[in-house]
């Protein structure tokens, strides 16, 4: 039974495997401690765009200047896609490694597979075996697999000499029965050693590997802290206390406690790996960890986002991460936009002064409320906010479904009637609206276009900024003034986000925005008390 402790590799996710080598020193120190019996010290590959740490290469030379207990065997893992690309599988592996195993201080060889490319990349095997290496295979997102997919992997598995066969919980669904049910299908035509490598999206990564030994399973993968891709792994430093059991030894856990301590939790809370409500859902619902991972340390996307996101992915399907894809879930209307209220109604020729959240508006309200006072602009709040008194705010405008269906007991205490987009909205919110007072003016959301038509427009998003803007530009407004709109920061993507729209909007409408209360975006402003 052999622990890999592979927290360089799938920790680096988080790092950009960027480890300090003080700490990778304290960290193999601990490994040999804790009877922990393969470290995975990182990656091996070719591409290089962007820096990346130590551990996205983890070159021979890189490993032999550390101090690697002699109880400890290193092992590096390359991604198959590497290997099944334009060249040969031997060119690209005599470019990775020796040839010979002994010239080099790795002593094991994972290669991480996608199902549709492992008997592409198994050829690879004999390549490494005649140069001395060790092999091992990771499939990654099997546990979603059916019966006969799994046994004909196992059974083209077989054909080759590879010294541990792995399957990956990649999208932590699996619970600790499906979890039996896999084994014995890859048992089916595979005799040689199993391993497993689990994710915590559902908090039984741990109980899924003691599962897995039960039923014959002898490589087990473990990271410290669980630092790993999405929520992480199995705990190494729990993984080891129930091995030392099984083994019947003790081990010491103090310099992997202390390094814990020291460096892996802060940069935990840092980073927030583990399990949470969002990569419970991702599990449940077959979800690519990575989105949430990416959803979590982005700004732009809040609570709502995020559940809206993980509920458009569970009916569209989001068992691969792209970029792409986690751009589109931000926007819920695809259909062409309908409508029936018309803006112009009561926007045509006057004032419309739009009311933002930042901490600008609370702070000159008194000032805001004069100029309401005197101008009498038809003033519109996005969303509940209310940092105003109601009889200030002439109408309320939203558009997003999930941040819609969590306010629908505040819209409905609320005086103003409520523009959205009625007729896209999801039979649950128009429920929980019931009998409010809702101007429907309609929104599709397409590409990098802004197009203002009498009762809807087709806008980039479905932020309620745009919405507010296109609902406004409708109605044949004289001028719009914003307030609350302060800005996030130079650096925050949100700030980015929000002056495209900006420059996007008077680029195609040719309607200029005026801010009253500061602001850090590149749009023209005036003081409210100069007003």
């Amino acid at each position: 039974m052999y622990i890999l402790d592979c927290t360089l590799r799938d920790g680096g996710y988080y790092n950009g495997w960027n480890f300090p080598t003080e700490t990778v020193g304290k960290y193999l120190t601990a490994m040999s401690a804790a009877k922990v019996d393969i470290v995975e010290l990182g990656l091996r590959s070719l591409k290089n765009s962007g820096f990346k740490g130590a551990s996205a290469y983890t070159t021979d030379e890189y490993i032999t200047s550390l101090n690697v207990p002699e109880s400890l065997d290193v092992a590096v893992m390359v991604n198959a896609s590497e290997l099944i690309g334009d060249f040969p599988i031997a060119e690209v592996l005599s470019k990775l490694f020796p040839n010979d195993s002994s010239l080099s201080p790795v002593k094991i060889v994972r290669i991480a597979c996608h199902v549709h490319e492992f008997e592409a990349a198994l050829p690879s095997t004999t390549w490494l075996k005649e140069k001395g290496f060790k092999v091992g295979f990771n499939l990654m997102q099997v546990a979603d697999r059916a019966q006969h997919e799994v046994e004909n992997l196992a059974k083209a598995a077989s054909a080759f000499d590879i010294d541990a066969l792995y399957f990956a919980d990649s999208m932590g669904s699996m619970d600790p029965a499906q979890c039996k049910k896999i084994i014995s299908w890859l048992r089916k035509y595979w005799d040689g050693a199993l391993g497993i490598h689990t994710h915590d999206n559902m908090g039984k990564a741990l109980q899924n590997t003691l599962t897995a030994i039960e039923a014959g399973v002898t490589w087990l993968d473990s990271t410290v802290t669980g630092m790993g891709r999405g929520p992480g792994n199995a705990r190494t430093e729990e993984l080891a206390i129930e091995i030392s059991s099984l083994r019947g030894e003790s081990v010491n856990l103090v310099p992997l406690l202390s390094l814990i301590k020291n460096y892996f939790q802060p940069l935990k809370n840092e980073c927030g790996w583990g399990s949470n409500p969002y990569y419970y859902l991702s599990g449940k619902y077959g979800i690519h960890p990575t989105f949430v991972q990416e959803m979590l340390s982005d700004p732009r996307f809040d609570e709502e986002d995020i559940l809206a996101t993980l509920e458009h992915l569970r009916i569209e399907g989001g068992a691969k991460f792209s970029y792409d894809t986690l751009d589109a879930t931000r926007n819920f209307y695809a259909n062409p936009p309908k409508g029936s209220w018309e803006p112009s109604s009561v926007l045509s020729g006057k004032d419309v002064l739009i009311l933002g959240a930042g901490r600008g508006l609370s702070e000159h309200s008194f000032a805001v409320q004069k100029y309401i006072d005197k101008y009498k602009p038809i003033v519109i709040a996005m969303n509940t906010q209310s940092v105003l008194p109601e009889e200030k705010i002439d109408l309320r405008i939203a558009s997003h479904p999930v941040r819609l269906l969590a306010d629908c007991d505040k819209h409905a205490k609320l005086p103003q009637p409520l523009i959205v987009p009625l007729e896209a909205l999801p039979a649950d919110v128009l429920k929980s609206l019931g009998n409010k007072h809702c101007l429907n003016f309609g929104l599709q959301v397409r590409g990098n276009e802004f197009v203002v038509n009498p009762v809807n427009a087709i806008l980039p998003n479905s932020l309620v900024i745009s919405y507010a803007l296109a609902v406004a530009a409708s109605g044949n407004c004289n001028q719009i003034y914003l307030a609350g709109f302060d800005g996030f920061g130079a650096s925050d993507n949100r700030t980015q986000e929000m002056q495209k729209i900006f420059n996007l909007f008077t680029d195609k409408t040719g309607i200029s925005l005026i801010s009253i209360t500061n602001t850090t975006y590149d749009i023209p402003s005036i003081s409210v008390y100069g007003l």
